[in-house]
């Protein structure tokens, strides 16, 4: 009874959510990928960045666009859409890049240092970077080459972006 008292905009989804659930949906279809970003501007601009296990490719975007795009009402709302993968050099943001990426070479920003690295391992809880440095020798003059191996906790990580190496 007291239900039937709200204004119907109360009855009603936010365009915001309208979006979430949308890509929700689509998402679902392909559990592969996964939903890096969404901003959705005063002026209803959606802007939505992917990413996958494998990657994203056209065919992604499309077909999430047109999931979007085919259930959205423009006389409600004049939008515009944007989807697009991840790109290169942004820094990763989920647990589940760093999984993608290990055996890659990141570049990780803490407080104290940058580290550039092998990405050997990552877990719910930190990351494992392995690489090879230059020290002086213990015993004598010189250097030499020691292996060196680092578990960071995702809270010690500022951020983090695969290099590309064109070796």
């Amino acid at each position: 009874m007291r239900e039937a008292l709200l204004p119907s905009f109360y009855k009603i989804m936010t365009f915001r959510e309208q979006v979430e659930k949308l890509l929700e949906e689509g998402l679902s279809e392909k559990p592969e990928m996964f939903l890096i970003d969404l901003s959705i501007s005063e002026n209803y601009k959606i802007i939505v960045t992917l990413d996958g296990d494998k990657g994203v490719n056209l065919q992604d975007c499309i077909d999430l666009s047109r999931i979007i795009e085919n259930n959205l009402d423009r006389e409600a709302h004049d939008f515009e859409l944007e989807v697009a993968s991840v790109g290169v050099g942004s820094p990763l943001k989920l647990k589940r890049q760093y999984l993608k990426n290990i055996g890659r070479t990141v570049k990780v920003k803490t407080e104290k240092e940058t580290i550039e690295a092998e990405l050997v391992d990552a877990d719910e809880q930190k990351i494992v970077l392995s690489w090879t440095a230059r020290e002086p020798k213990k015993i004598g003059k010189g250097k030499e080459t020691v292996q060196k191996t680092i578990e960071l906790p995702y809270s010690d990580i500022i951020e983090a972006v695969v290099t590309i190496n064109f070796n």
